[in-house]
């Protein structure tokens, strides 16, 4: 399981390069809603900033209410992409309540911040749920979602069987039975699902990225790579990569 060490080495990667990098605003945007929809968290943390930060017009002359305009404003445009992306607008708009009525209640532009990720972090756990929900029984499922919040560390068999109170031999015939794959080859795969978002999306290199996501080296997760992407991760970063727009604010 993932230490408190390895959650510093995360900051401090997704910390460092977001100082250094700039995207282009649209594209950046867009991905963003896309990694919310998708349930990725780790990208959602690459590509979310504090809540009015930059590019934000002024809705109030007061600071407090001018933030929760815009709180409002990214809590009603989440809930309707995931709405698009298969979420019931019974249950999209009914979190966008509960948040919206929280952040009303919040005294601190700290915690509107604060209420803003918890929002955009539920919003994310529960597309990613409701994504496996429609491939996977329910033991698979909490497997699934195990792996999902564990990418940073090294995922064993026998952790996450522990975890869901069975052996791994059955959590291992039934990994087989309903993805196609074994453990390992659905863990490395994930991963690697991971590190192509970051390839595209941010300039971590190779060896931040096999760091980033617990490979034992980085001609491991070379090598890992190009067997299921058919290309080096350079490659990939080359021809799928969105460009960089420097300068912009």
């Amino acid at each position: 399981m993932p230490t408190s060490s390895d959650d510093n080495v995360v900051s401090h990667f997704f910390a460092h390069r977001e100082e250094d990098f700039e995207y282009a605003p649209f594209d950046r945007e867009m991905a963003f809603y896309e990694s919310i929809c998708s349930g990725n968290m780790e990208l959602v943390k690459v590509f979310a900033k504090p809540l009015f930060s930059e590019g934000c017009g002024t809705l109030s002359k007061d600071p407090l209410r001018n933030i929760k305009y815009h709180f409002t404003i990214s809590t009603a445009l989440i809930a309707r992409f995931c709405v698009g992306s298969g979420m019931t607008p019974e249950d999209a708009y009914s979190l966008s309540d509960i948040f919206i009525m929280r952040a009303d209640e919040c005294r601190s532009i700290e915690e509107v911040r604060e209420v803003h990720y918890e929002m955009i972090e539920c919003y994310t756990k529960k597309m990613r749920i409701l994504r496996n929900s429609t491939l996977y029984s329910k033991r698979i499922l909490q497997a699934v979602e195990y792996i999902s919040e564990h990418l940073h560390g090294r995922v064993l068999i026998e952790e996450t069987a522990e975890a869901l109170r069975i052996t791994p031999a059955y959590l291992s015939r039934l990994f087989k039975s309903e993805t196609g794959m074994t453990f390992t080859d659905y863990v490395n795969r994930r991963k690697i699902e991971e590190a192509t978002g970051l390839l595209r999306y941010s300039d971590y290199s190779d060896l931040e990225i096999s760091s980033l996501l617990c490979f034992s080296s980085q001609s491991y997760f070379i090598k890992i790579f190009k067997k299921i992407m058919g290309m080096t991760p350079n490659e990939y970063k080359k021809k799928y990569r969105l460009p960089a727009y420097k300068g912009s604010s």
